[in-house]
C-alpha cells in the first residue's frame, strides 16, 4: 500500500461514527478511501444506511492531520499495513463482515496456505489448563500450525510460548497499538514472538487505553484462525466472547472439559453443554475434525522406521488392517469395538508413527 493510499484510509479510519462496517461500504461503492473523502456529500447520502450522522465530520481537515502523525509513527517503526482488499491481508479475516479496514503488523508473518487456529482462555490458568495446553501444541506441532492467541496472562502466553518451544509460529493480537505492551510484565517476550511470528491490532498509537477494546481484539482472534480453542474458562469471561464469535463466523470451536466443581471449566462445560462448542479431550482430534493431513514430504522419513513401538489399542486396529485391507473408519471402528471418535485419535497417532495413512472417503490403510 503506497503512502498516498494509506494517508486517505487512516483519514477515513480516524473518522467518528464510521467503523469497519461503514468504512468498506464506503470504499466499495467509491472504489477507495480516497474516492470517499473526494466524493460529493449529496452523493454519500444516496448509499444505502448512510445519514447525515454518519458523515457529519467525514470533511474535518483534523482528520487528515491526525493521519499524518500516525503515518509518520507507521514509517519510524517499520509498521506492516495490511489493507482489507490486498493479497497480504488474513484471507479468513477477509470473510468477516467486521473484520478491520487496516491491521497494523509488526514482526515476520507468513499466513498464506497456513493452518491457522486461536487458542484462549482465563487469565487464571490452573496447572491442568497450562499442562493441556502444553500437550495440544506439542502434538499438533509436526502438523505446523499458525497459533493465535491475545498475550495476556495465563492461557495466552501459555500458548505463544509453547508455540515457540515447539518452532512454531505465533500470532499475538493486541487491544492496543503497537506504541505499547500489555501486560508490562510480557515485554519480555516480544523478541520472540516477532521472530517467529509478530504483532496485530487495528488500534493506533493515540488509542486510549480501554478494557472495551479487548472484547473489539476478540474479533481479530476468531476470524484469523479456522478454529478456536476454548482451554479453560470460569463462568464469564472474554474467552467465550471469542468463541461466540468464532461460531457467528461458522467457524469450529472447541472446549476442554472439567470437573463440574471446578470454577475455571464452568465456562468449557457450559460451551459442550449447549453445543456451542466440541468436547476436546484428545489434542490430535483436532487435527482429525479439521481434516489436516500431514505434508508429504515429512511421510518418507517416518516410514523407514523398520520397528515402530504399539499400544495394545494400535495393534488391534493394526492387526485388522493387515488382514482385511483398506477399510472405512465406521468398519474399523465396529470390527475392532472401539468408540468411533477413539479410532479416529489411534488412527492419526498411527499415522504420526508412519504406520497407516488416510484415503479419500475416509478410508484408512496401512503403509
Amino acid at each position: 500500500m503506497t503512502d498516498h493510499d494509506l494517508i486517505y484510509t487512516l483519514t477515513l479510519q480516524h473518522v467518528p461514527k464510521i467503523g469497519d462496517v461503514t468504512a468498506k461500504k464506503l470504499i466499495n461503492h467509491c472504489g477507495s478511501a480516497e474516492g470517499v473523502l473526494k466524493e460529493k456529500r449529496s452523493n454519500l447520502l444516496k448509499i444505502d444506511g448512510i445519514g447525515t450522522t454518519t458523515i457529519r465530520t467525514l470533511f474535518d481537515a483534523s482528520h487528515r492531520s491526525k493521519a499524518e502523525t500516525e503515518l509518520q509513527f507507521i514509517k519510524d517503526n517499520n509498521i506492516t499495513c495490511l489493507y482489507f482488499t490486498d493479497d497480504n491481508y488474513p484471507e479468513k479475516l477477509k470473510h468477516c463482515i467486521d473484520s478491520p479496514m487496516l491491521l497494523f503488523q509488526s514482526g515476520c508473518m507468513h499466513l498464506k496456505s497456513q493452518r491457522i487456529i486461536s487458542i484462549v482462555g482465563t487469565r487464571k490458568i490452573t496447572s491442568y489448563g497450562v499442562a493441556f495446553c502444553e500437550k495440544l501444541i506439542e502434538q499438533l506441532a509436526p502438523f505446523n500450525p499458525v497459533i493465535v492467541s491475545g498475550f495476556a496472562y495465563g492461557t495466552d502466553i501459555t500458548a505463544h510460548k509453547s508455540s515457540i518451544k515447539n518452532n512454531l509460529q505465533t500470532i499475538a493480537c493486541l487491544a492496543h497499538g503497537l506504541n505499547q505492551i500489555y501486560p508490562k510484565s510480557h515485554k519480555k517476550y516480544m523478541a520472540e514472538v516477532e521472530k517467529n511470528g509478530g504483532f496485530l491490532t487495528d488500534f493506533w498509537s493515540t488509542a486510549v487505553f480501554d478494557r472495551n477494546n479487548f472484547l473489539k481484539r476478540n474479533r481479530i482472534i476468531a476470524g484469523l484462525s479456522e478454529a478456536t480453542i476454548v482451554i479453560e474458562s470460569a463462568e464469564k469471561g472474554g474467552s467465550l466472547v471469542t468463541a461466540d464469535i468464532a461460531n457467528s463466523y461458522n467457524r469450529d470451536v472447541f472446549a476442554v472439559p472439567g470437573r463440574t466443581t471446578d470454577n475455571q471449566s464452568i465456562g468449557c462445560n457450559n460451551l459442550i453443554k449447549t453445543q456451542q462448542a466440541h468436547m476436546l479431550s484428545n489434542p490430535l482430534d483436532i487435527a482429525y475434525m479439521l481434516n489436516w493431513e500431514l505434508e508429504r514430504e515429512e511421510k518418507p522419513s517416518i516410514q523407514k522406521q523398520l520397528f515402530v513401538e504399539l499400544t495394545s489399542e494400535e495393534k488391534v486396529i493394526y492387526n485388522y488392517l493387515k488382514g482385511h485391507g483398506k477399510q472405512l473408519l465406521d468398519v474399523i471402528a465396529l470390527e475392532c469395538q472401539m468408540p468411533i471418535f477413539k479410532v479416529a485419535s489411534i488412527l492419526l497417532t498411527m499415522e504420526l508413527k508412519g504406520v497407516t495413512r488416510p484415503l479419500p472417503g475416509k478410508l484408512f490403510e496401512l503403509i
